[in-house]
């Protein structure tokens, strides 16, 4: 699958300063990361803030990002939740014509043990018409999908052909690459790691940072990908505390910051979320007049 090799972009939704979804900000959000030469965009993902969209909400996203790529990029499209029938229910109904791949993020909150979470993906895997990219982030769900789970799925089930493997961990990364299918692909979910991922045989990156500063992400990660290593750390070190910027408040609040600052939209969350503070905004200026 390599049009899900480089970056890709987990996208925000922009919202005006009423809370409402700001449509025009989006299609130039969407525009700025094709611009700056990503691989593929990912819709719905929790950096869109899709917990706090409603039904109708999400659709009118997926139409008015579909309609603004103009099928110049692949997408993928999050389909994800602790309630797996509802999970399926989701991959039965919903129009994926437009979408080359599902996202589909392990259960939260349930803490289900590993043979839980195969039986889940296995369901999951079942009723998909789209390959599948699995997402396992501990720190969201509180639970850690392990190599070998990911590697038996890998295996069994032949449209499931990604991990997005956001643990922060290195090593567990390295063991999914050395066990899993040659064809798999391990894609890092972490921004700091991601260039080492890659490095170590991984596909690239769902990046958050990569849709603030496109051009520079993706460039380091492809020269990841071609091996040029003293290149990419030097593109590396040059984005790296940005990274921790944008995450020093919550995702998506930091890259929403780095958006206002770039005057593609308002820096507006969803409560529970909250707008970045003054100081976070100041840092991320600051990072963005040096770039």
């Amino acid at each position: 699958m390599n049009k899900f090799l480089g970056t890709g972009v987990a996208l925000v939704t922009p919202f005006k300063t009423d809370k409402s979804i700001d449509f025009d900000a989006l299609e130039r959000i969407v525009n700025h990361v094709i611009d700056g030469g990503v691989e593929y965009l990912v819709v719905l993902g929790t950096t869109g803030e899709s917990v706090v969209l409603t039904a109708e909400e999400k659709q009118q996203v997926i139409t008015k990002i579909t309609e603004v790529n103009n099928k110049r990029l692949p997408m993928v499209l999050g389909v994800g939740g602790n309630n797996t029938s509802d999970v399926v229910s989701l991959l039965k109904t919903t129009d994926l014509s437009d979408f080359d791949a599902v996202l589909s993020v392990s259960p939260y909150y349930n803490k289900p043990s590993q043979e839980g979470i195969y039986q889940h993906f296995k369901a999951v895997a079942q009723a998909s018409p789209k390959p599948i990219i699995l997402y396992n982030v501990p720190g969201r769900t509180a639970s850690n999908m392990l190599p070998e789970t990911i590697v038996r799925l890998a295996n069994d089930f032949d449209n499931v052909i990604a991990v997005k493997e956001a643990a922060g961990d290195l090593v567990q990364a390295m063991k999914i690459i050395q066990d899993a299918p040659k064809d798999f692909l391990v894609i890092s979910g972490d921004d700091m790691i991601a260039l080492p991922m890659t490095l170590a045989g991984g596909a690239g990156v769902i990046s958050v940072i990569g849709e603030g500063i496109p051009k520079q992400f993706s460039e380091m990660i492809r020269l990841g990908l071609k091996g040029n290593v003293k290149a990419a750390y030097n593109l590396h070190y040059k984005v790296a505390d940005s990274i921790d910027y944008i995450f020093e408040e919550g995702n998506p609040v930091g890259i929403k910051a780095m958006f206002n600052n770039l005057n593609l939209c308002e820096p507006t969350v969803r409560l529970p979320l909250i707008e970045a503070s003054e100081s976070l905004q100041k840092k991320i200026d600051g990072f963005m007049k040096s770039l």
